[in-house]
């Protein structure tokens, strides 16, 4: 397996903020944008993967900034750091008013993704290249987190749900 730069799964999307996104008052739900957030996530671990990855969890995220209808959202996205079979990809979220051009920025947070082999067990992910000194200081904070994030997991017991057949594999 290939190891692979922070580069190669970077992403950026962005997205107008509509009504529909929003309460009576035009303020963004906070929800909506933890949405983009892990479709953010969910992009650079399958970019960095090639395989399904799966959320399994998010750490706190601050809403530092409100957002509002007719603003642009961006969700910038990167792995911060891969261990066996999962990955923390870090996400910044900012708005941008296209009437001002003013830039906020509105939250970030840390998202867990475990990839999943054909037989939708974990499988192993790319080791990560780290080129740039932001990229080796982000994948030393994130093992620190991943460490906590470990300890806290210990405190709560998996249970298996029962098997749930996906329509592919109906056929």
């Amino acid at each position: 397996m290939e190891a692979k730069k922070v580069s190669d799964s970077k992403v950026e999307i962005a997205q107008v903020m509509m009504p529909e996104h929003s309460n009576a008052a035009g303020n963004v739900h906070g929800g909506y944008i933890l949405k983009l957030v892990d479709q953010a996530g969910a992009i650079v671990a399958a970019r960095h993967t090639h395989s399904n990855a799966v959320t399994a969890s998010l750490d706190r995220m601050d809403f530092i900034s409100p957002v509002y209808v007719g603003n642009l959202v961006f969700a910038k996205a990167s792995c911060n750091y891969v261990s066996r079979t999962s990955m923390e990809i870090g996400v910044r979220v900012e708005a941008e008013c296209l009437r001002t051009g003013t830039h906020t920025h509105v939250g970030s947070a840390y998202l867990t993704f475990v990839a999943l082999g054909e037989d939708d067990k974990p499988t192993q992910v790319p080791k990560l290249i780290l080129e740039t000194e932001e990229e080796k200081h982000r994948f030393e904070e994130a093992k620190k987190r991943r460490e906590l994030r470990l300890q806290q997991v210990k405190k709560h017991k998996h249970i298996q749900q029962p098997c749930i057949v996906r329509p592919e594999k109906l056929e």
